[in-house]
């Protein structure tokens, strides 16, 4: 994988932990939410938790900018500190195989393969298996209760 600063990040680095993989965006109504993935991400990375960010602009230009911009808005607006990684397709033929992977096995709403729009969660458990999709509008607070029962149970 290729993180926002151009690096290269093996997913090996986040075995054993439970992750939110989330794509996102600047300009999107959903974007406040940054506030509250940084807040999850800071109380629960301790025990074993990280969120993956995954810019996208495949939903009504709302993530235009180049990885240095996007990088800065995070940093500057919401503090974001959690890994995020180089933008990607979510849908259609040029889409990251990760979110191939997270689609095949993690549906949406009546079983819905395709990403509705940004700001969809996904919860992967410490062995990898994707245990639940979140649509766009589920807070990230509402997901804590979810994350906090695979960190508790794998303690």
């Amino acid at each position: 994988m290729r993180t926002i600063d151009g690096k290269q990040l093996s997913m090996a680095q986040f075995r054993g932990k439970v992750l939110l993989i989330v794509n996102v965006a600047s300009k999107c109504h959903f974007t406040p939410q940054y506030a509250e993935l940084v807040r999850l991400n800071n109380r629960l990375q301790d025990e074993g938790f990280a969120i993956l960010g995954f810019p996208c602009n495949q939903f009504a230009g709302q993530e235009p900018g180049d990885e240095l911009q996007i990088k800065l808005f995070c940093a500057m607006h919401y503090g974001v500190r959690f890994p995020m990684f180089s933008k990607i397709d979510v849908n259609g033929p040029q889409a990251h195989p990760l979110f191939e992977h997270l689609k095949d096995h993690g549906r949406g709403f009546l079983g819905t393969r395709a990403i509705k729009w940004n700001f969809t969660k996904f919860l992967v458990n410490r062995d990898g298996d994707v245990v639940r999709r979140f649509a766009p509008r589920a807070k990230p607070e509402a997901i804590a209760p979810s994350v906090e029962a695979l960190l508790v149970r794998t303690h």
